[in-house]
């Protein structure tokens, strides 16, 4: 499922040749929103002067969780502490024979032995499935957006997070054991029955196109995954838009900023649970799709 790594994409005009871009401003406090692909290939063009400036006047950027060294490293900690069956279950017995022999296919084609991921939870073996498709078709970690922006950002601009490793980890492993196989098996059929979506995702979000994302990627997990769709997008959107206007009002009081990146998946600023549909809602002028 696309929505593991924020894939998701977001809405614009096809006539706007360049990903999309939302500003809200109050007072002297200037916000840029920017969705992010967490792999990007090295042939995807996203990086326009005017996100390119955003990034170098930013007093902070604010991301999903830390992008660092430290960061990544917890993550792997942490998805190996919370990702594993006890040694006397096996993913194959898990999901069942179906599931099961779908997962075997898909390993294949991603050159993984399928015996590799029978100690792993449904939603860890998604994930490590998904990332390997990605792989496949050239797209990489360190040429995802946030990689890109967190080096290329000056020193001097903070890095904030919304939220901590812990707490996207528990997003996938705190799933009801039916939503982690609901969820691997939408992953699996996704990869079988239309192994381009990846790379066709990726233009259309380059090129603005947010029809196309909208209707691909979120319309799908609504309708096939409602309460995944509601743990991973609508209650973090409210989350991240209360913090959001905490940071117009001047809420940072550590350090206040006046220009401010946030950088989440674009997944999160399409549609009416967007957060920009819910800072208009609560009186925001949010310029942008």
């Amino acid at each position: 499922m696309l929505i593991l790594l924020s894939i998701t994409l977001a809405a614009a005009s096809p006539a706007l040749a360049a990903p999309p871009i939302w500003h809200v401003v109050r007072d002297k406090t200037d916000i840029t929103l920017f969705g992010s692909v967490h792999l990007l290939s090295a042939d995807t063009t996203w990086l326009t002067p005017e996100l390119a400036h955003d990034v170098a006047n930013a007093d902070a950027i604010w991301f999903e969780f830390a992008i660092d060294t430290a960061g990544q490293a917890e993550v792997g900690q942490l998805a190996v502490q919370r990702g594993l069956l006890p040694a006397d279950q096996t993913l194959s017995a898990t999901v069942g024979p179906a599931v099961w022999g779908k997962v075997e296919r898909t390993a294949k084609a991603v050159n993984l032995p399928p015996q590799n991921l029978q100690r792993l939870k449904p939603w860890l073996a998604e994930l490590t499935l998904s990332v390997l498709d990605f792989q496949g078709q050239g797209a990489r970690a360190d040429l995802g957006v946030e990689q890109q922006l967190a080096k290329d950002a000056p020193l001097t601009t903070r890095r904030e997070a919304f939220e901590t490793v812990a707490e996207q980890i528990g997003f996938f492993a705190d799933a009801p054991l039916a939503d982690q196989i609901e969820s691997l098996n939408e992953t699996l059929d996704e990869i079988q029955d239309d192994p381009d979506e990846f790379k066709r995702l990726a233009a259309d979000w380059a090129r603005g196109d947010v029809h196309a994302i909208e209707a691909e990627a979120l319309g799908p997990l609504q309708r096939e995954a409602p309460d995944v769709y509601k743990r991973l997008l609508v209650d973090r959107n409210k989350r991240f838009a209360q913090r959001i206007e905490a940071l117009l009002k001047g809420g940072d009081s550590r350090q206040p900023a006046n220009h401010i990146l946030i950088v989440v998946g674009v997944g999160h600023l399409v549609g009416p649970d967007s957060v920009p549909a819910l800072l208009r809602k609560d009186g925001y002028r949010v310029d942008g799709p």
